[in-house]
């Protein structure tokens, strides 16, 4: 029917929607991957805080008494202060 016509470039249209939709599907592709590969990195960081104790380990080996906790500037001998 379309030799009736002159047609014969009748499917311009569809072309430019299927290079439309290639390119949204590869967008949509690319933001998934970026998104599980975020989850994963922030898997990976609380598993490592949970394993190594985080940045401050308070039982420490490094500590010469970690039992004996904080102690402030100005207890001499002591880590707990009484108010009297």
């Amino acid at each position: 029917m379309s030799g009736l016509f002159g047609g014969g470039g009748g499917d311009s249209g569809a072309s430019e929607q299927l290079e439309e939709q290639k390119k949204e599907n590869e967008r949509l592709r690319k933001q998934a991957e970026d998104e599980r590969r975020q989850l994963g990195e922030e898997d990976a960081a609380r598993r490592r805080a949970r394993t190594r104790g985080g940045a401050r380990m308070l039982l420490s080996g490094a500590r010469v008494n970690p039992e004996e906790g904080i102690t402030t500037l100005g207890s001499a001998g002591s880590s707990t202060t009484t108010q009297g």
